[in-house]
């Protein structure tokens, strides 16, 4: 299974090729024939909330777009559980800032999901803590 971060399924949505590195194509194409490309809820928030900033354009509004680019790709959405709120509350701020990173971390820790980023930092974090499910998508 696969858990993408928010631009890696932007990318993706958006044909982005050239951002994506062979290797990940490959594991996407895989994924995709079996059903298991993952978003979270937080990637909806996410790309919600960066289309109300200006920072990404969608080409409809964002619970239309969601809503079709998850029926057009075979994405399924990640719910989040209290698991996974508790264990990402757990990660300190020291070590990731960004709470949402952390709640997508957690994540693909419970769903035993390869989290495929290009987020240096969150590759920083994944190689010091020892999470081996963290791919790097320009890869």
């Amino acid at each position: 299974m696969l858990l993408l971060d928010t631009h890696v399924w932007l990318w993706s949505v958006h044909g982005d090729s050239r951002r994506i590195g062979r290797r990940t194509r490959q594991l996407l194409a895989r994924a995709e024939s079996t059903e298991t490309i993952r978003v979270s809820t937080v990637t909806l928030f996410e790309v919600t909330a960066l289309h109300t900033l200006g920072r990404v354009r969608l080409t409809r509004p964002p619970d239309q777009w969601i809503r079709e680019a998850l029926e057009a790709g075979g994405v399924r959405v990640a719910e989040l559980s209290p698991r996974i709120a508790i264990d990402a509350g757990l990660i300190p701020r020291t070590a990731l800032a960004d709470p949402l990173d952390r709640l997508l971390i957690a994540s693909a820790h419970h769903l035993e999901a390869t989290f495929l980023t290009s987020d240096t930092f969150l590759l920083e974090y994944a190689g010091k803590a020892g999470h081996p499910r963290v791919h790097n998508a320009t890869s």
